[in-house]
């Protein structure tokens, strides 16, 4: 199976060698004829509103969402669970989403980048101990249908929110398992998700 991971902004690089750590044959994606060559699709940490611009500028929008709806697997990071999103609160100006999860995600939810923050999550689904989980301007899942598994969250003021989640073949991550070096969630992406599609 072929792994391509969007190459239009923010950490692309970090997801291709996390991938390659793991064996995957992983290429970049910026044009319709590198999207039509992969199997599975990988949308990085990043700038959201540049993303969602870009994907329009270079042709994809409609491409990823057409090969979403048809069951390709994919995994988005921060940024890219944005991106897979049905719905963003307070989108910026002709924002838009690749969508196919069935949540409402909100934009920088735990503060700007000052207020980044580390912490150790227990992921259903990942076997060991908790990952160091790295947060930096991260999004989190303010809510979610019934066809979304919630495989972590965090607790702030008393109120749980959802950081990772599951909905078929998507997975997504308001952290950067990318830049931490453990590779379990692209382990996990590629061992459940990918090889079971």
């Amino acid at each position: 199976m072929k792994v391509g991971v969007l190459a239009l902004q923010g950490d692309f690089r970090e997801h291709l060698a996390t991938l390659h750590t793991l064996g995957a044959q992983a290429c970049e994606v910026k044009t319709l004829e590198q999207l039509q060559s992969v199997d599975a699709l990988v949308i990085p940490g990043g700038e959201s509103t540049t993303m969602s611009k870009l994907a329009i500028a270079f042709g994809l929008m409609q491409p990823i969402r057409t090969r979403i709806s048809e069951g390709m697997p994919v995994y988005g990071s921060c940024a890219g669970m944005i991106m897979l999103a049905n719905t963003i609160q307070d989108p910026a100006s002709g924002q838009e989403s690749f969508g196919g999860l069935d949540i409402v995600v909100r934009r920088n939810a735990f503060g700007r980048q000052v207020d980044s923050f580390e912490a150790d999550l227990a992921i259903n689904g990942i076997q060991g101990a908790p990952m160091r989980a790295i947060f930096i301007r991260a999004p989190w899942v303010e809510s979610y249908s019934q066809a979304v598994d919630v495989l972590a969250s965090v607790e702030v003021d008393g109120a749980s929110h959802p950081v990772a989640i599951q909905q078929g073949k998507l997975l997504a991550t308001s952290f950067h398992p990318e830049i931490s070096g453990d590779n379990r969630v692209h382990r996990y992406f590629l061992e459940e998700i990918c090889q079971k599609a």
